[in-house]
């Protein structure tokens, strides 16, 4: 689906004959101590792999994911599995399996690492936790149980962040920019990791990376200005420079990996 003009929303996405979406967001609005933050969002998560949330600095995107969680006043239409959760509150939402991995990770310095995953486990879920695949992705989280997660590196703080929310049986996850901040290796070791994790929870990833993104993600939604502009497959945008450029101010195209 090609870009809508500047300042108007993209068309509502339409559903193809595939499996219906995991995560289905309609005319999401959001507002933080009376300011619009989010204007007009519509989004669909499929069921598998990763879709990404994609713009400029400033545009919503994690307004948009925090919208979607219940932490901002919002209106409009969020379902999961076809449920209305608009009128839910946070703690209802991720009990009903919406997994959030926030952009600054957010471990408990004081804690130790086992104790960060331990107090993530969702009540009820004790037969369903994930720790063998938790354990599997980051063994490094295993071999540092007894170790502060405030003494850890921040790739392997981003690790704790992530175990957390797959230690869960989540039915999708929102993870807000999961590279931010990495050298170049351990960037690609949370992309790979993701990759492994795409194939068991789908996922809504919000990435400034576009090497990262055109490795892991199938769909796109773009947003400016607090607004859904384009939805798509993610390699047809990343490899169309005029829209990246007029869009993220990056040259994509298939020599441009860049960062937004």
């Amino acid at each position: 689906m090609s870009a809508a003009p500047a300042g108007h929303p993209a068309p509502t996405p339409t559903p193809d004959a595939g499996p219906a979406p995991v995560l289905r967001v309609r005319d999401l609005q959001a507002h933080v101590a009376g300011q619009q933050v989010v204007e007009h969002v519509d989004l669909d998560v499929a069921p598998t792999g990763v879709t990404a949330l994609l713009g400029r600095n400033g545009v919503g995107k994690t307004s948009t994911i925090k919208a979607i969680m219940g932490l901002y006043a919002r209106s409009g239409t969020v379902e999961l599995d076809g449920q209305d959760l608009t009128a839910l509150p946070t703690f209802k939402i991720a009990q009903l399996g919406v997994g959030y991995v926030p952009e600054d990770r957010e471990v408990f310095a004081g804690l130790s690492v086992t104790d960060n995953l331990r107090i993530a486990e969702r009540k009820g879920s004790k037969g369903d936790l994930r720790y063998d695949l938790v354990y599997d992705l980051f063994p490094e989280l295993k071999q540092r149980g007894a170790q502060a997660a405030g003494t850890l590196s921040g790739g392997q703080q981003q690790m704790v962040s992530l175990a957390r929310a797959l230690l869960n049986p989540n039915r999708v996850l929102l993870i807000d920019e999961p590279t931010k901040g990495l050298a170049p290796k351990l960037v690609q070791e949370v992309s790979a990791v993701l990759a492994r994790a795409a194939e068991v929870v789908p996922m809504l990833l919000i990435e400034q990376n576009l090497q990262v993104v055109r490795d892991l993600a199938h769909h796109a939604v773009v947003l400016t200005d607090g607004r859904s502009v384009h939805h798509g497959p993610a390699r047809d945008f990343l490899d169309d420079p005029r829209a990246t450029q007029r869009l993220l101010g990056v040259h994509g195209g298939q020599d441009g990996a860049g960062v937004v």
